[in-house]
């Protein structure tokens, strides 16, 4: 590994995963003394600034090689840091560590974005990693971006719902928040036709589906999902959903194996964008973590994703899953 990659590596374990120097050199098998020498290299570089914007990481070859077989414009990923699901699961420092990591790639993607479409119309979706990129993006001065929550956003008690999204990117940049203001999901399917007839759904549900970039991630079906953590579907309607065939879910799709909705009651009351509006939407998906593989996969197969932001360790993956 060249010096320039271990200065990388040292930065991202320190300044993004929030390691101290002990942690980060037991982590890469270095003294103390030689990750504070790579740390001072890494800001006299300018690896270290508000994000790390080095991308000399060696993982060129598997983000073309999931480009390619997903039809992709472009893949971006973080560094590798040899975790795998395991690990991940073993404290909660080290599962923050991929979505913080695929978080702040994604902020600087989308202050690319905002650099060149400054009254950008930007729809986010909800979750973890997103919350993680909306903190990565204070010091940039768009006022003319609108930013819209592509789904229902009052949620009972969730800290990474769409609502929170859209108004920590607006107060970050400057711009305009807006978003759904109706439940995640609907009691019934009835209720969701009355709530999207409202005036005020209706509106800002146009202007999401208006969205030049649509930034969303992906979620896996099991108990420790996000969604069942929050109580926002029941143990029941998950194993309905698996026995169904459902792999994954985004902005509440559901979506098999091969990226195709699933007919379960839940698609009928769920309120925001969906399938085909995506399509036509610049979508960007982000995934962090080596649990969201299989799911990460699955959606890329339904071809309306245009762009992946991903972990490192999950990139690799997910490139030999697809050879």
């Amino acid at each position: 590994m060249s010096d320039r990659q271990l200065m990388t590596r040292a930065a991202w374990f320190y300044y993004v995963a929030g390691f101290n120097q002990e942690l980060t050199s037991r982590r890469m098998g270095l003294t103390r003394a030689r990750v504070n020498k790579l740390l001072g290299q890494a800001r006299d570089a300018g690896v270290v600034s508000i994000i790390l914007n080095d991308r000399d990481l060696g993982l060129l070859h598997v983000e073309e090689a999931i480009r390619h077989e997903f039809g992709l414009e472009f893949c971006i990923t973080t560094p590798a840091m040899g975790l795998d699901a395991a690990e991940t699961g073993y404290t909660d420092t080290l599962a923050a560590l991929p979505l913080k990591a695929v978080g702040t790639a994604g902020a600087l993607f989308l202050r690319d974005h905002l650099a060149e479409h400054p009254k950008a119309i930007v729809g986010t979706g909800w979750g973890r990693t997103l919350a993680h990129l909306s903190r990565q993006m204070s010091g940039t001065n768009t006022p003319g971006a609108r930013f819209i929550s592509l789904m229902g956003s009052l949620t009972a008690n969730s800290a990474f719902n769409p609502f929170e999204v859209v108004q920590a990117l607006a107060q970050a940049t400057g711009g305009e928040g807006y978003f759904l203001p109706v439940p995640f999901i609907a009691d019934t399917a009835e209720d969701r036709q009355i709530l999207m007839a409202q005036q005020a759904v209706a509106r800002p549900l146009d202007l999401a589906r208006r969205a030049d970039v649509a930034l969303i991630s992906v979620g896996e079906l099991t108990e420790t999902s996000l969604l069942r953590q929050q109580g926002m579907i029941s143990s029941r309607e998950l194993a309905e959903l698996r026995e169904a065939g459902a792999v994954g879910d985004s902005n509440g799709l559901f979506f098999d194996s091969n990226g195709q909705p699933i007919d379960h009651a839940l698609r009928y009351r769920t309120i925001g964008a969906d399938v085909q509006d995506l399509a036509k939407m610049y979508t960007v998906l982000l995934s962090g973590g080596p649990q969201k593989v299989e799911a990460t996969r699955a959606i890329l197969r339904g071809r309306f994703i245009r762009g992946l932001i991903i972990d490192g360790d999950s990139a690799i993956r997910l490139a030999e899953l697809s050879t």
